[in-house]
Parts: C-alpha cells; structure tokens; sequence
C-alpha cells in the first residue's frame, strides 16, 4: 500500500474512533464530587500530618508522608486539567470554579493555562506548530544547523537535572506569575494570572500566620516541587517515547496525531489513581472530553487501544534519551545515535 494510502487510512480510523468514543463524553456530577472530596480531603490531612510531625520531630512521619502529599497535588493538578476541558463535572461554571480554586493549591492560573493547554491539543505532533504547552524538540537538521553554543543550550534544556529540577522552578515560580507568552491575546489571560497571585499571597500569609514561616516552608515548598516535578515528568513522557509521531502540516492530522502521538503509560494501578488515569494519554488526546474516571470503561470496552503506544514505568525511563527527531527515520532518537548515525556516513 503506497505512504499516502497508508496515512489515509490511519487518518479515517483515528477519526472514526473519535466518534465511537463521544459516548463516554459524559461527566457524572455525583462522581466527580466524590473524586475531587477522595483527593482533597487526604491532602488536607497528610498536610496537617506533616505539621504535627515537625512539630513533635518526628521526622520519620514527616518524610514518610511528603510522597502521598505530592501524590495528592498532582491528582488536584489532574482534576483541574479535566476541568480545563470541561469533562470533570456536567456545570461548565462548576468546571471552572472548582479549576481556579485548584489553581490556588497547584500554582497555575486555571484560564491561561486552559488557554496553553487547548493550543497543545490542537498541534501536538506538528511539526511546524511547536512551542506552545509542549516541551521543545529539534529535529535532527535543526540541531546541526545550531552554533555549538546553540546546541549546548539544547543539551543543557534536555538534560533530567534541568527538566524536572530547574524545570519546576521556572514553570511554577515564574513563568505561571507573568502570562508573557500571552500578550496579545487580550486582559483575560492577565486577569486570570493577576486573580491568581492575589489568591496565592493571600493563602499564604493566612498559613504562615497560622503554622508560622518555617515550618509553612518546610512543608508546602517541597510538596510543591516534588509535585511539580512528577507532573511535568507525565506531560513529558506522553509525548517523548521512541514510537510516537511527528509529520508537518501538510501531513498532519489531529486525530493521528492524538492516536499515534501520544503514549498509553501503563503504569501500577496505586500510580494511575494518583495520576488520574493521565497515562490513557492516547484515548485522552483523541477525545479530551471524556472525564479521567471514565477512561478505564473505554480499555475495557475497547481492549485495542491496550498496546498501542503502550509503555512501562521502566521502559519511560528510557525515553530521557530521546532529544532529537530524525526526519530520515521517522522516530525520536539520542544524541548517541546521532553520533553513531555521523560517524557511519563520514566513512560513506
């Protein structure tokens, strides 16, 4: 069958289950409620836990209860994703009263980051629509055409130290308190930003009046950046894995690209609660509007979609070496295959 056929046709099929799945486009009131009740409410007490752990010393508890914490943040950031979509609850005010007061907690101003995160889904795997809710990719040409300096700030972006510990820094700190990529997209994304910041220096001069400073600090800082870390290392994974798919605009499809672009991180079933079934990234993408609770009637129902682009906790890990995309070969691949792949062809 000749390339264009093949792509045709992988085009009607993603389209097709796209329609298949609008079944379980349905958010339960009920459902959602007792989701959002089963996240907050723990971390509410692991917070409380914490304190009184430091307040007695005993650290132990302290450091015993700072992972489920985190755990906890990341599922809040989860549930506020699913109401950036409007598939968390049947309201779409409920959606969005309950996303900008997350956002307090996760430190993401909810309609600017709704605005960031909507664009991610309308280009992702483009090509030539890089740049916006995604983590930056070269291809294989545009790295070589880069001065050395120009690829040593590329390798220093990608490097695991930078991404998932520089990374949630910037993200968190600055970039999430300035909507500066969004300055000419009108005073709504600077509302939403401004509102947050306001609602954030409240929160916490409320706490440390009331826990006091350090141990505000002691507590809330590292299940911030632990958190922060494990949620950029998700929106990452699901994209940079050797099988995904990337293909200009004249190529691209959105519904390919969600079908084939995008992972099923199958990971052990604590970690999917604690995720929110974020690893179904495949059937996510392809039909954003089905709630997080929903996603596992679909691999029930639909047991195809179980191995497609399917990777393991181990086998993500792999994918930290995956920085470039080779146009030759349609995949991702490290820079020690560049390597290999220059050095071969010096001798030819």
């Amino acid at each position: 069958m000749p390339t264009d056929e093949k792509q045709g046709k992988a085009r009607l099929d993603a389209g097709v289950w796209s329609r298949k799945l609008h079944h379980y486009c349905k958010p339960d009131a009920i459902r959602g409620t007792r989701e959002l009740a089963i996240t907050s409410i723990p971390f509410a007490i692991a917070w409380f836990l914490m304190l009184l752990a430091l307040e007695n010393e005993y650290l132990w508890l302290y450091a015993l209860l700072l992972v489920p914490a985190a755990g906890f943040l990341v599922r809040l950031f989860m549930i506020q994703h699913d109401c950036g979509h409007r598939s968390f609850l049947t309201s779409r005010r409920a959606n969005d009263w309950v996303g900008r007061t997350i956002g307090v907690l996760t430190l993401t101003p909810y309609h600017t980051w709704r605005r960031d995160h909507a664009i991610h889904h309308a280009t992702s795997g483009n090509l030539d629509r890089r740049g916006i809710g995604d983590v930056d990719t070269l291809t294989v040409a545009e790295y070589l055409a880069r001065s050395r300096w120009g690829r040593l700030r590329y390798r220093l972006y990608r490097h695991p130290g930078v991404m998932f510990g520089l990374g949630p820094l910037y993200l968190f700190l600055l970039r999430n308190r300035l909507p500066l990529g969004f300055m000419r997209a009108g005073w709504r994304p600077w509302f939403s930003t401004m509102a947050t910041n306001v609602a954030i220096a409240a929160v916490v001069v409320l706490m440390i009046w009331a826990v006091g400073l350090e141990h505000f600090l002691l507590i809330q800082v590292p299940i911030v950046l632990l958190g922060a870390a494990a949620g950029i290392w998700l929106f990452y994974v699901q994209h940079q894995f050797r099988e995904t798919s990337w293909a200009g605009s004249e190529s691209w499809n959105m519904h390919d690209a969600a079908l084939h672009g995008s992972s099923h991180y199958d990971l052990p079933n604590p970690l999917k609660w604690f995720t929110a079934n974020i690893g179904v990234h495949h059937v996510h993408h392809l039909s954003s509007r089905i709630p997080f609770y929903r996603l596992p009637e679909v691999l029930r129902d639909y047991p195809e979609f179980l191995s497609l682009g399917r990777i393991t906790l181990l086998r993500s890990l792999q994918g930290l070496r995956l920085v470039l995309w080779d146009d030759e070969r349609r995949r991702l691949i490290s820079f020690k295959e560049l390597r290999a792949h220059k050095r071969v062809h010096s001798y030819t």
